[in-house]
């Protein structure tokens, strides 16, 4: 009976803000491949690396030829795709929030000293935004990937970068607006330090802003993380991510196309339905958007 009335009030409360069947679809997409993620130690029904060169290029089990083994086929060294698709998304969506929340937090920090401070520190950080946007964050990783080599930590930090100057343009209009208000004038003159302003009166009435934008943002990171691992450049085998998985199978697709085809769908719908959602979120949040147009 819990569950049941549960799923009620989800329905009620989605309904409440207007939430299409297109959106209640997306939103429980980006549930299921949450729960895939951490669950994908339970749920692979191998390991992802295991080998078995007697079944190189076996189909999915709805094709001619497939069996019940390797539900969705095996690649081109006979390794399980669903355990490596179910792995690989454990792999993407980890670095993607996590350069997801980096380049949040950096952006959001120099919108926040650009517009208290302004100045030279306000110049400088909107300088820092100019170059980010001339110089698209894939050639930035490309870059700086073939100089100090590839590791993991780097790799996020790299992707991390999409975008993050999207925050700080952010982050700044929205405290110059919000720092002239009485409120703000109010604690000020009740003695406030600038730390004190900015994270206990400014920041979390910018906040609902700042989660909009990084789920707008968040495709644009799994994609640059995609490309990539891709390309050689991200993750590295043994470990897999579904850009990598995707770069494996391009060579196959001739005669055994499951291999990049099948993650490029899971790629596809991530992307989509957390793009719909962003925009669904900001028709919600925002309050200069019509809510009722």
């Amino acid at each position: 009976m819990s569950s049941a009335s549960e799923q009620v009030d989800i329905r009620s409360t989605l309904r409440l803000w207007g939430a299409s069947p297109v959106i209640v679809l997306c939103i429980g997409w980006l549930l299921a491949m949450i729960l895939i993620a951490i669950f994908a130690d339970l749920l692979a029904p191998i390991h992802y690396t295991t080998q078995d060169l007697t079944a190189r290029f076996r189909p999915p089990a709805f094709m001619t030829g497939g069996s019940a083994d390797h539900l969705l086929g095996t690649d081109h060294l006979g390794r399980d795709v669903l355990s490596r698709m179910i792995y690989a998304l454990r792999t993407s969506i980890l670095i993607a929030t996590l350069g997801t929340l980096i380049g949040a937090v950096m952006g959001t920090l120099m919108g926040l000293a650009a517009a208290r401070f302004r100045g030279i520190v306000d110049m400088v950080a909107m300088m820092l935004c100019d170059v980010q946007t001339a110089l698209p964050s894939l050639f930035i990783a490309i870059a700086f990937l073939a100089f100090f080599g590839n590791n993991i930590v780097l790799f996020i930090i790299l992707v991390s970068f999409e975008g993050w100057e999207r925050y700080a343009r952010l982050a700044r209009g929205l405290v110059l607006s919000e720092q002239t208000a009485d409120y703000i004038r109010a604690v000020e003159a009740f003695g406030a330090g600038t730390g004190r302003v900015v994270f206990q009166h400014l920041l979390p009435n910018i906040a609902a802003s700042l989660v909009v934008q990084a789920t707008l943002n968040f495709p644009g990171t799994i994609l640059l993380e995609t490309s990539l691992s891709f390309l050689g450049l991200g993750v590295q085998p043994p470990d897999t991510s579904l850009g990598l998985m995707l770069g494996e199978g391009r060579r196959y697709l001739l005669n055994a196309w499951w291999i990049a085809v099948l993650p490029g769908i899971i790629i596809f719908l991530t992307t989509l339905a957390m793009s719909l959602f962003g925009d669904w979120l900001r028709d919600r949040l925002d309050p200069t958007i019509d809510k009722e147009g």
